[in-house]
This record gives C-alpha cells, sequence and structure tokens, in this order.
C-alpha cells in the first residue's frame, strides 16, 4: 500500500484503473527486482494474453499524465514542508530533519549531475538527504557529452521554483564550473559550490574587495 499523500496525489491524476496499476507495477517491482518491461508483462496479474499485456503496459507509461511536475513535485513540496517547518517534531523528526539541512546553517544542498545510462545521457538534480540523493527533477540532454548553460539552467529552474521558502547551496562538480552559471544562480540569491578546475584561476571583482 503506498503512503496516503502518494495515494491522494495520484488520485487526483488518474483514474481508478490506472492508479490500481500503478499500485501493481510498485509490487511487482518490490517483489522482482526487476524493471525489463517484458518481464513484469509476463508476470503482470491480467488474464489477457501476453502481448496484449505488453501493449497495455506501454501505452499506460507513455500516458501524459506521467509528468514529474504533476505527480512528483506535490510529493516533494510536502515532504520539505513538513520535515524543515513543522512544528511539534518528535525526535525521529527531528533527526531526520538534521539529515536534510547543511550543517548549521539550515540550508538545503541540491546537487546536479550528468550520468550515462546506457545509450541515454541523463542530467538529474537531487536534495540530499543524509547519505542518499533524492532525485527531484531529471531530463534526457537528447546529445552525447557534456550539457550546455542552456540545458543546465532549464533542468535546474524547476527545482529551484519548487524550494524557493528554503534557503539552498547547489552543488555540482567539473562540469558546471561556468562563471555564468554561478552569475545566474548569485541573482537568483542561491550559494553554489561548483567544482573548479586544477587551472582555474578565481579573483573577486573590485567591487566585491
Amino acid at each position: 500500500m503506498l503512503p496516503t499523500l502518494y495515494q491522494k496525489v495520484l488520485e487526483k491524476h488518474l483514474n481508478e484503473k490506472q492508479n490500481l496499476t500503478v499500485q501493481l507495477l510498485i509490487l511487482m517491482l518490490q517483489s522482482f527486482r526487476q524493471v525489463k518491461l517484458s518481464t513484469l508483462a509476463s508476470v503482470f496479474p491480467q488474464p489477457i494474453t501476453y502481448e496484449s499485456r505488453l501493449r497495455n503496459l506501454q501505452r499506460f507509461l507513455v500516458l501524459p499524465q506521467w509528468n514529474v511536475k504533476l505527480l512528483w513535485f506535490p510529493i516533494v513540496k510536502y515532504w520539505l514542508k513538513q520535515e524543515y517547518n513543522g512544528d511539534r517534531l518528535n525526535r525521529e523528526q527531528r533527526r531526520r530533519r538534521k539529515k536534510l539541512k547543511y550543517s548549521e546553517s539550515g540550508q538545503i544542498l541540491v546537487v546536479i549531475d550528468r550520468t550515462q545510462w546506457k545509450e541515454r545521457n541523463l542530467m538529474v538534480v537531487s536534495i540530499i538527504w543524509g547519505k542518499h540523493a533524492l532525485p527531484v527533477y531529471w531530463d534526457l540532454i537528447g546529445k552525447k557529452g557534456s550539457s550546455n548553460l542552456s540545458f543546465q539552467k532549464k533542468v535546474l529552474q524547476p527545482v529551484l521554483k519548487l524550494i524557493k521558502p528554503y534557503p539552498t547551496i547547489v552543488v555540482g562538480d567539473r562540469e558546471f564550473h561556468s562563471a555564468k552559471l554561478g552569475m545566474w544562480l548569485m541573482l537568483r540569491r542561491v550559494d553554489f559550490i561548483l567544482r573548479q578546475k586544477k587551472s582555474a584561476c578565481i579573483a573577486l571583482r573590485a567591487s566585491q574587495k
């Protein structure tokens, strides 16, 4: 059974049959530890042929409702509100809040990273939770190699808008070393830690000294 909040979000955007399909898929993912669609279709509890089950799942997974901003953002927003600002926290909740915040500054760590998954080049923006990273937003780059500034801003913008009420630090490796990205974040009053090349030379402007 999914948590109540998840169910409410899904029920708002999916019909009863679609909602049931989601829950069955999650149960199968947990049971079989397998994301291959052909395998899931072979064990999906639906009294039709394998080919029909496969086509049904394929159609289901390309529904327009499968939008990260539509289904996932409301859950992340609620979770942040509860963990960051919730009143009357018990010991366990206070311990979890410490995992969310960065040291004593109370800032949330947001990590931007690019990962190559087989032939797919994926950009992921995550929130650090203790020793784990919770994916918040992601998008396919559509080409091989590193991303450009325009695409980096494209994937960061929705996340920064989502967590705007909270003090934030954006962390990135050398792919995101651009001074222009740093300036873009500064204009939005977002702190950042962007890894630089060893040969990089950094200097303050005269007005900042």
